[in-house]
């Protein structure tokens, strides 16, 4: 995991970090210290964010705890309107309602799995379990030591692959044996890039 992934534990999180790392930037860095910092210097974006994520709370517009600022030299010491960002709080949960709101549907508190093809997809209306099988075979010996120049023509070892594999890639007969006619015939042959014939490759040559 990435130190930022740890940050999505966090069900609240400070105004301070939440600007953090809405502006991209990681809290537990040096951007830590960018309220210690001249404005001109703190990260970039994150006034933007500071600014936003506060006036949002102050409202109410986003759920959270706000705490005012203190300016023991007042009477009483709260000032009016303010917000301490280092304690006061927001819950990540509403301050994603409120960025989707404003069009913000990207970063680090919308974090994305990687993408899967649709014609890998076996919820996609279209997917074809032959395609896939095809495609993820060709993946395999072109990609795993185990399959690259080992003296044996592609074919077989798109075979070879394809039988092992061929419980999750719905390449069985109805009585559960394999469907080897499938696998040479339709799926090996769709995947293999040697259909022209010709001798394999010897180990290392």
């Amino acid at each position: 995991m990435e130190s930022l992934d740890y940050w999505r534990l966090c069900d609240q999180l400070s105004v301070a970090h939440a600007a953090l790392l809405l502006a991209g930037h990681d809290p537990s860095g040096e951007s830590a210290y960018a309220e210690n910092r001249l404005i001109s210097e703190r990260p970039e974006n994150y006034e933007a964010a500071k600014a936003a994520i506060s006036n949002a709370l102050l409202t109410g517009t986003i759920e959270g705890s706000l705490v005012p600022e203190h300016d023991l030299a007042r009477l009483p010491p709260a000032v009016e309107g303010s917000v301490d960002i280092m304690k006061s709080t927001v819950n990540v949960e509403s301050l994603r309602t409120w960025l989707q709101g404003r069009g913000f549907t990207s970063g680090f508190f919308f974090p994305t799995s990687p993408q899967v093809p649709p014609y890998l997809d076996p919820n996609n209306s279209y997917y074809s379990s032959k395609l896939a099988a095809a495609v993820r075979a060709w993946e395999a010996v072109t990609t795993d030591p185990i399959y690259l120049d080992n003296g044996k023509h592609v074919k077989q070892n798109l075979t070879t692959w394809l039988t092992a594999h061929a419980a999750e890639l719905e390449l069985l007969k109805s009585d559960g044996d394999i469907n080897t006619d499938a696998i040479e015939n339709q799926v090996a042959k769709v995947a293999n890039w040697q259909d022209k014939g010709g001798a394999p490759k010897t180990p290392g040559g």
